[in-house]
């Protein structure tokens, strides 16, 4: 097959983070594949897309054009001629399946949301059916998919899109007199709960009977300069790292993953924490409290700025436990989303693709 994969955009991280993986077990399978971007935004995934061998065509434009959009998509469809169009998250998706009834090409689409909003659970409700088929990309999404936007069961599955790669370097453990490095990623937005790590991080510093720990935040964004100013006005030990190019580094270098989101989806950076040998405190969001166990990290409720302080010192007054409390989040994570599985799940839906063509 010819298939058009149709993103957003490639900003750094969310959607265009796991592209490389999932197209290539498309790739691997025979099929060739061009990834279309309605945006640029920061433009950080094209390197990752183009080093895997992908033709990346990103569109010059903003989040709101949306006529001009689908112009420009429903042009480039017309050239490429593919024999599919597969898309990622709801402008991707609802512009996809505009071109794909003009030009009568079946369309396969992503759900990343663990928490539509409102307006875009109702358009991609009552366009449901102009998507062949729905690919949750974890099991909470396919349970929102399911109860919001209504599709039926067999026009549904899941593809987890984290691939946990065995040959991934771990975190070095802790050792005693070390200042514990506690660390967390994600985009400088609301959504991702950093106020509330904040106030966290408030409560914990005045705590007499704790070792000396540090939290770095890796992520860009709108609220960076609100988020230094309360950090420095409060005398906060916390670090803005910026973007994180190399994840796996940076990931290496702590001792404890934090993630404070008010909601997620499949949350790839909570996941591949797990996978670097990292213990996890982490909000009650998306598929994290499906895959974190007591074994090997705590789940807290969203928002809640002293649940969050009391789960990360429990932790922190035994800094002994976190080596192995991050070999168990590794295990976890290998068992539940291992690399043969996610390839083998791909090959399964491309031959669904292949043969409702």
């Amino acid at each position: 097959m010819k298939i058009a994969y149709v993103i957003n955009s490639v900003e750094g991280g969310g959607a265009a983070l796991p592209v490389p993986a999932i197209t290539s077990v498309m790739r691997a399978a025979g099929h060739d594949v061009t990834v279309l971007a309605l945006t640029r935004r920061d433009g950080r995934a094209i390197g990752p897309m183009r080093k895997a061998g992908l033709d990346v065509r990103v569109r010059e434009g903003s989040r709101t054009d949306h006529i001009r959009a689908l112009t420009w998509l429903d042009h480039t469809i017309a050239e490429l001629r593919p024999d599919v169009i597969w898309t990622s998250l709801t402008r991707a998706t609802l512009l996809g399946q505009i071109v794909g009834w003009r030009r009568q090409l079946p369309v396969v689409s992503w759900q990343h949301s663990a928490r539509l909003k409102p307006a875009n659970a109702r358009l991609l409700r009552l366009f449901r059916n102009r998507s062949r088929l729905w690919i949750a990309d974890s099991t909470c999404v396919e349970q929102e998919t399911r109860a919001k936007l209504r599709v039926a069961s067999d026009r549904l599955v899941c593809w987890p899109i984290f691939r946990a790669d065995e040959t991934r370097s771990t975190a070095k453990p802790w050792t005693r007199g070390q200042t514990i490095r506690i660390g967390t990623l994600g985009r400088l937005h609301p959504v991702k709960g950093f106020d509330t790590l904040c106030e966290a991080v408030a409560c914990l510093k005045i705590q007499a009977d704790l070792p000396p720990f540090i939290v770095h935040i890796g992520g860009e964004g709108a609220e960076r300069t609100r988020l230094q100013e309360r950090i420095t006005r409060e005398k906060l030990p916390i670090v803005l790292d910026g973007y994180i190019e190399k994840t796996d580094e940076f990931l290496s270098g702590l001792h404890l993953y934090v993630q404070p989101s008010h909601w997620e989806g499949l949350c790839l950076a909570a996941h591949e924490a797990m996978l670097a040998g990292l213990p996890i405190v982490a909000s009650d969001a998306g598929e994290i409290p499906f895959t974190v166990t007591k074994a090997c990290g705590r789940i807290v409720p969203p928002k809640d700025g002293t649940a969050l302080a009391a789960a990360l010192g429990d932790l922190l007054r035994q800094p002994e436990n976190l080596a192995t409390m991050g070999q168990n989040a590794r295990h976890r994570v290998l068992d539940r989303f291992s690399a043969d599985a996610f390839d083998r799940r791909g090959r399964e839906i491309l031959l669904r693709v292949e043969a409702g063509q």
